[in-house]
Protein backbone atom coordinates (compact mmCIF):
# COMPACT_ATOMS: atom_id res chain seq x y z
CA UNK A 1 0.00 0.00 0.00
CA UNK A 2 1.64 3.48 -1.20
CA UNK A 3 1.34 5.85 1.65
CA UNK A 4 -0.97 8.59 0.75
CA UNK A 5 -0.90 12.49 2.73
CA UNK A 6 -3.71 14.88 2.31
CA UNK A 7 -3.20 18.33 1.29
CA UNK A 8 -6.47 20.24 1.14
CA UNK A 9 -9.26 18.05 -0.59
CA UNK A 10 -6.63 15.15 -2.18
CA UNK A 11 -4.70 12.68 -1.19
CA UNK A 12 -1.57 12.85 -3.05
CA UNK A 13 0.76 9.56 -2.79
CA UNK A 14 4.54 8.94 -1.51
CA UNK A 15 5.94 7.86 -5.01
CA UNK A 16 8.70 8.78 -7.35
CA UNK A 17 8.73 9.16 -10.88
CA UNK A 18 10.31 6.02 -11.41
CA UNK A 19 7.63 4.14 -8.79
CA UNK A 20 4.57 5.62 -11.14
CA UNK A 21 6.58 4.02 -14.00
CA UNK A 22 7.01 0.76 -12.26
CA UNK A 23 3.33 1.22 -11.50
CA UNK A 24 2.53 1.63 -15.07
CA UNK A 25 4.52 -1.65 -16.74
CA UNK A 26 3.58 -3.77 -13.48
CA UNK A 27 -0.40 -3.12 -14.14
CA UNK A 28 0.37 -3.26 -18.17
CA UNK A 29 2.10 -7.05 -17.57
CA UNK A 30 -1.10 -7.86 -15.08
CA UNK A 31 -3.66 -6.42 -18.02
CA UNK A 32 -4.75 -3.62 -15.12
CA UNK A 33 -5.23 -0.32 -16.61
CA UNK A 34 -5.83 2.88 -14.69
CA UNK A 35 -5.59 6.58 -14.42
CA UNK A 36 -2.96 9.37 -12.96
CA UNK A 37 -3.63 12.63 -11.53
CA UNK A 38 -0.67 15.32 -10.96
CA UNK A 39 -1.81 17.85 -8.27
CA UNK A 40 -0.55 21.12 -8.36
CA UNK A 41 -2.23 24.18 -6.61
CA UNK A 42 -4.66 24.87 -9.25
CA UNK A 43 -5.79 20.90 -9.12
CA UNK A 44 -6.06 21.25 -5.02
CA UNK A 45 -7.55 24.51 -5.16
CA UNK A 46 -10.31 23.34 -7.61
CA UNK A 47 -10.92 20.00 -5.48
CA UNK A 48 -10.81 22.23 -2.19
CA UNK A 49 -13.41 24.08 -3.41
CA UNK A 50 -15.87 21.57 -5.05
CA UNK A 51 -16.54 18.27 -3.53
CA UNK A 52 -17.46 17.29 -6.95
CA UNK A 53 -14.01 17.87 -8.79
CA UNK A 54 -12.49 16.35 -5.56
CA UNK A 55 -13.90 13.03 -5.97
CA UNK A 56 -12.90 13.09 -9.71
CA UNK A 57 -9.58 13.40 -8.46
CA UNK A 58 -9.85 10.28 -5.74
CA UNK A 59 -11.28 7.91 -8.89
CA UNK A 60 -7.51 7.94 -10.09
CA UNK A 61 -5.19 4.82 -8.88
CA UNK A 62 -2.25 7.61 -8.98
CA UNK A 63 -2.60 10.72 -7.70
CA UNK A 64 1.38 12.29 -7.35
CA UNK A 65 2.48 15.56 -6.43
CA UNK A 66 2.64 18.17 -9.23
CA UNK A 67 4.03 21.29 -7.77
CA UNK A 68 6.32 22.20 -4.73
CA UNK A 69 3.48 24.33 -3.02
CA UNK A 70 2.03 20.33 -2.87
CA UNK A 71 5.54 19.03 -1.74
CA UNK A 72 5.93 21.71 0.96
CA UNK A 73 2.43 21.41 2.43
CA UNK A 74 3.00 17.07 2.91
CA UNK A 75 6.30 18.14 4.77
CA UNK A 76 4.79 21.13 6.80
CA UNK A 77 1.93 18.40 7.80
CA UNK A 78 4.51 16.00 8.95
CA UNK A 79 3.84 13.47 6.27
CA UNK A 80 6.40 14.01 3.67
CA UNK A 81 6.35 12.70 -0.15
CA UNK A 82 9.87 11.97 -1.40
CA UNK A 83 9.81 14.27 -4.51
CA UNK A 84 7.61 16.59 -7.03
CA UNK A 85 6.40 14.15 -10.05
CA UNK A 86 5.18 16.34 -12.89
CA UNK A 87 2.86 16.07 -15.63
CA UNK A 88 5.58 17.14 -18.13
CA UNK A 89 8.12 14.92 -16.86
CA UNK A 90 5.62 12.10 -16.89
CA UNK A 91 4.83 12.72 -20.31
CA UNK A 92 8.60 11.44 -21.52
CA UNK A 93 9.48 9.08 -18.86
CA UNK A 94 6.04 6.56 -19.38
CA UNK A 95 6.84 7.25 -22.92
CA UNK A 96 10.37 6.04 -22.67
CA UNK A 97 8.62 3.05 -20.62
CA UNK A 98 6.39 2.46 -23.65
CA UNK A 99 8.74 2.01 -26.06
CA UNK A 100 11.02 -0.08 -24.09
CA UNK A 101 8.20 -2.24 -23.20
CA UNK A 102 6.77 -2.29 -27.18
CA UNK A 103 3.63 -0.84 -25.63
CA UNK A 104 1.96 2.31 -27.83
CA UNK A 105 0.42 5.68 -27.34
CA UNK A 106 -2.31 8.36 -27.99
CA UNK A 107 -1.69 12.10 -27.56
CA UNK A 108 -4.57 13.69 -26.79
CA UNK A 109 -5.20 18.01 -26.88
CA UNK A 110 -3.28 20.68 -27.72
CA UNK A 111 -3.73 22.97 -30.90
CA UNK A 112 -4.63 21.39 -34.04
CA UNK A 113 -1.45 20.29 -35.30
CA UNK A 114 0.60 19.88 -31.90
CA UNK A 115 -0.39 16.62 -30.51
CA UNK A 116 0.88 15.19 -34.00
CA UNK A 117 3.92 17.34 -33.52
CA UNK A 118 4.69 15.64 -30.24
CA UNK A 119 4.19 12.47 -31.42
CA UNK A 120 6.74 12.52 -33.81
CA UNK A 121 8.92 14.18 -31.29
CA UNK A 122 8.50 11.62 -28.99
CA UNK A 123 8.99 8.87 -31.37
CA UNK A 124 12.12 10.30 -32.49
CA UNK A 125 13.19 10.51 -28.95
CA UNK A 126 12.43 6.95 -28.24
CA UNK A 127 12.91 4.60 -31.06
CA UNK A 128 10.59 1.81 -31.45
CA UNK A 129 8.08 3.53 -29.85
CA UNK A 130 4.73 3.49 -31.30
CA UNK A 131 2.52 6.11 -31.79
CA UNK A 132 -1.20 5.15 -32.13
CA UNK A 133 -2.83 8.20 -32.92
CA UNK A 134 -3.13 11.88 -32.26
CA UNK A 135 -5.90 14.58 -31.98
CA UNK A 136 -6.73 17.86 -31.54
CA UNK A 137 -10.09 17.91 -30.26
CA UNK A 138 -12.87 21.26 -31.03
CA UNK A 139 -13.23 24.01 -28.79
CA UNK A 140 -16.45 22.88 -26.69
CA UNK A 141 -15.83 19.23 -27.64
CA UNK A 142 -16.45 18.46 -24.25
CA UNK A 143 -20.11 19.76 -23.42
CA UNK A 144 -21.01 18.79 -26.84
CA UNK A 145 -22.48 15.04 -26.51
CA UNK A 146 -21.30 14.20 -30.57
CA UNK A 147 -17.85 16.02 -29.70
CA UNK A 148 -17.02 13.80 -27.02
CA UNK A 149 -18.21 10.30 -28.82
CA UNK A 150 -16.06 11.27 -31.55
CA UNK A 151 -12.61 11.92 -29.54
CA UNK A 152 -14.19 9.14 -27.83
CA UNK A 153 -13.98 6.97 -30.77
CA UNK A 154 -11.14 7.96 -32.56
CA UNK A 155 -8.80 6.88 -29.30
CA UNK A 156 -10.90 3.76 -28.82
CA UNK A 157 -10.39 2.77 -32.26
CA UNK A 158 -6.28 3.65 -32.41
CA UNK A 159 -6.36 1.06 -29.28
CA UNK A 160 -3.34 2.57 -26.98
CA UNK A 161 -1.83 1.22 -24.02
CA UNK A 162 -1.41 5.12 -22.75
CA UNK A 163 -3.04 7.94 -23.42
CA UNK A 164 -1.84 11.38 -22.59
CA UNK A 165 -4.36 13.63 -22.39
CA UNK A 166 -3.51 17.80 -22.07
CA UNK A 167 -6.60 19.12 -21.98
CA UNK A 168 -6.14 21.09 -18.48
CA UNK A 169 -8.24 20.15 -15.46
CA UNK A 170 -11.21 19.34 -15.24
CA UNK A 171 -11.36 18.67 -18.83
CA UNK A 172 -8.87 16.44 -18.99
CA UNK A 173 -9.98 13.67 -16.21
CA UNK A 174 -13.64 14.06 -17.80
CA UNK A 175 -12.47 12.93 -20.70
CA UNK A 176 -10.43 10.38 -18.95
CA UNK A 177 -13.55 8.98 -17.17
CA UNK A 178 -15.30 8.64 -20.63
CA UNK A 179 -12.61 6.54 -22.37
CA UNK A 180 -12.15 4.09 -19.80
CA UNK A 181 -14.98 2.17 -20.35
CA UNK A 182 -13.86 1.57 -23.90
CA UNK A 183 -10.40 0.95 -23.49
CA UNK A 184 -10.37 -0.20 -19.46
CA UNK A 185 -6.90 -1.96 -19.89
CA UNK A 186 -5.07 1.38 -20.73
CA UNK A 187 -3.29 3.75 -18.51
CA UNK A 188 -4.16 7.47 -18.87
CA UNK A 189 -2.20 10.72 -17.26
CA UNK A 190 -3.79 13.96 -17.33
CA UNK A 191 -0.39 16.15 -18.21
CA UNK A 192 -1.67 19.53 -19.05
CA UNK A 193 0.19 21.77 -20.80
CA UNK A 194 2.98 18.53 -21.34
CA UNK A 195 1.77 17.73 -24.91
CA UNK A 196 2.83 21.66 -26.45
CA UNK A 197 6.23 21.42 -24.54
CA UNK A 198 6.50 18.01 -26.44
CA UNK A 199 5.88 19.80 -29.36
CA UNK A 200 8.67 22.19 -28.78
CA UNK A 201 5.88 24.90 -28.46
CA UNK A 202 7.70 26.05 -25.18
CA UNK A 203 10.41 24.93 -23.48
CA UNK A 204 10.08 24.23 -19.21
CA UNK A 205 12.26 26.32 -16.64
CA UNK A 206 15.64 25.22 -15.65
CA UNK A 207 16.13 22.54 -13.60
CA UNK A 208 17.18 25.03 -11.07
CA UNK A 209 14.55 27.62 -11.02
CA UNK A 210 12.15 23.65 -11.21
CA UNK A 211 14.09 22.77 -7.42
CA UNK A 212 13.20 25.99 -5.77
CA UNK A 213 9.98 26.01 -6.51
CA UNK A 214 10.13 29.21 -9.43
CA UNK A 215 8.69 27.17 -11.97
CA UNK A 216 5.42 29.22 -12.33
CA UNK A 217 7.24 32.32 -12.68
CA UNK A 218 9.01 30.87 -15.92
CA UNK A 219 5.42 30.12 -17.00
CA UNK A 220 4.06 33.00 -16.21
CA UNK A 221 6.65 35.08 -17.96
CA UNK A 222 6.05 33.04 -21.05
CA UNK A 223 2.29 32.88 -20.70
CA UNK A 224 1.10 36.34 -19.08
CA UNK A 225 -2.22 37.10 -20.29
CA UNK A 226 -3.32 33.67 -19.98
CA UNK A 227 -1.95 32.51 -16.63
CA UNK A 228 -1.91 36.40 -14.46
CA UNK A 229 -5.03 35.97 -13.13
CA UNK A 230 -4.82 31.86 -11.85
CA UNK A 231 -0.99 32.33 -11.06
CA UNK A 232 -1.46 35.65 -8.76
CA UNK A 233 -5.28 36.20 -8.07
CA UNK A 234 -6.02 32.49 -7.60
CA UNK A 235 -3.24 29.86 -6.53
CA UNK A 236 -0.62 32.32 -5.10
CA UNK A 237 -3.25 33.19 -2.30
CA UNK A 238 -4.69 29.24 -2.13
CA UNK A 239 -0.50 28.35 -2.42
CA UNK A 240 -0.10 30.61 1.35
CA UNK A 241 -3.14 29.35 2.54
CA UNK A 242 -2.34 25.73 1.98
CA UNK A 243 0.86 25.84 3.88
CA UNK A 244 -0.53 27.98 6.28
CA UNK A 245 -3.30 25.03 7.34
CA UNK A 246 -0.47 21.97 6.75
CA UNK A 247 1.77 24.01 9.44
CA UNK A 248 -1.52 24.09 11.91
CA UNK A 249 -2.47 20.74 11.45
CA UNK A 250 1.00 19.12 12.56
CA UNK A 251 1.49 21.93 15.65
CA UNK A 252 -1.82 20.82 16.53
CA UNK A 253 -1.07 17.25 16.15
CA UNK A 254 -3.52 16.44 13.58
Amino acid sequence: MVPRTRVGAVEVMALTETGVCDHVSRAWRENRGGSIVTANVDIVRAASRDPALAALVAEAELVVADGMPVVWAARLAGRPVPARVTGASLLFSLSERAAREGRSVFLLGGEPGVPDAAGRALAERYPGLCVAGAYAPPLGFDTDPGGMRETVEKVAAATPDLVLVGLGFPKQERTIAALRPHLPNAWYIGCGAAIPMAAGQFRRAPEGLQRLGGEWVFRLLLEPRRLARRYLREDAPFALTLLAGALRDRLQGR
